[in-house]
């Protein structure tokens, strides 16, 4: 069909477009959401669908979440915006404890499930500890949430359209580095791109490399080196959706190749990486020729002027890959 060359906070920008045309329950809001957020991925929509659609909350996260919940339990579409994911903490337990299990704690009579929680996250060259965190992994920890983060504008379009119709709480994490740098030509119509299935796209034999968000374009240029260097053959996995996630992809490619790298920009003790480390670990063991590499932030808080040695850069990906294929 037809398509339009955007960014990537154009595409979510178009994906929340289309999700309010057809839906009059839809609404959004958020800290300054109304003039197009810091951002600008709600630019404009406020003027077209108004003040009572599109609208400023207090600069409290916990309360963003909370009434959320209440919107989207009274049967509202609810889409609210964390303006940077470092400050949904304050909201964490009113997401965890209430967002999640609502249904669960009702027997499935009441249910929050049209609710999304839409948040810049990740490594943008100068935020700091403040601005540059990834926090997914403490959301995998979640029964009753889905947690999905896109890698460019087709597929955050897609996904985020998923993620507001699906009959769960979705918090959907946006590689703020990515808003502008990410250009492609996105489907203009209505779509949507399934949760909870990665996608191989790049198949190999020698070696998987995992990663999601901004890490899948480092290990995607990391498997073109990989190949120039070592003349190894890459499989190059996004795994779109942290939670629940799409082992048996990365099994039946682990189980090919027989070599695994995993990488994201949060720390790597207790990041979601080491859960997929184990399940192949587990499902893999007899298939495995080298051990689970792990590339991933370091146990710190995220760094300012020396983020360059702080984030897994190409470098350390792929290091790691020579370290798999020599072992």
């Amino acid at each position: 069909g037809e398509t339009k060359r955007l960014n990537l906070f154009q595409s979510l920008t178009n994906a929340m477009d289309i999700a309010m045309a057809s839906d009059p329950n839809a609404v959004i809001f958020g800290e300054d959401v109304a003039f197009g957020g810091v951002f600008r991925c709600t630019l404009g929509l406020a003027d077209k669908y108004g003040k009572d659609r599109v609208f400023n909350t207090p600069l409290c996260e916990q309360g963003i979440a909370g009434f959320g919940i209440g919107l989207a339990a009274a049967g509202a579409t609810a889409i609210a915006e964390i303006q940077f994911a470092d400050y949904i903490f304050p909201a964490f337990d009113q997401i965890v404890n209430e967002a999640a299990k609502y249904r669960y704690r009702s027997g499935n009579i009441y249910d929050c499930g049209k609710l999304t929680i839409r948040a810049p996250c990740g490594a943008v060259g100068h935020g700091a500890l403040y601005h540059s965190q990834s926090p997914e992994a403490y959301f995998s920890h979640t029964p009753g949430l889905k947690v999905v983060i896109p890698r460019s504008p087709i597929q955050a379009k897609g996904l985020l359209l998923s993620c507001i119709r699906d009959p769960n709480p979705a918090i959907f994490l946006e590689p703020k580095v990515l808003y502008r740098s990410a250009v492609e030509e996105v489907p203009v119509d209505d779509y949507e791109i399934p949760l909870s299935k990665a996608e191989v796209v790049m198949e190999g034999s020698d070696i998987t490399l995992v990663a999601w968000g901004t890490q899948f374009h480092i290990i995607k240029e990391v498997a073109d080196m990989a190949r120039e260097k070592f003349g190894a053959s890459c499989e190059v996995i996004d795994l779109r959706t942290i939670l629940p996630w799409d082992y048996q992809t990365v099994v039946k490619s682990v189980k090919k190749t027989g070599r695994l790298v995993v990488s994201h920009e949060a720390p790597i003790t207790s990041g979601f990486g080491a859960e997929i480390a184990s399940t192949i670990q587990e499902r893999c063991f007899l298939s495995l020729e080298a051990p689970i590499q792990r590339v991933c932030g370091l146990d710190t808080p995220f760094p300012h002027i020396f983020e360059p040695f702080y984030v897994p850069d190409k470098w350390r990906c792929l290091d790691a890959v020579k370290k798999a294929l020599d072992y």
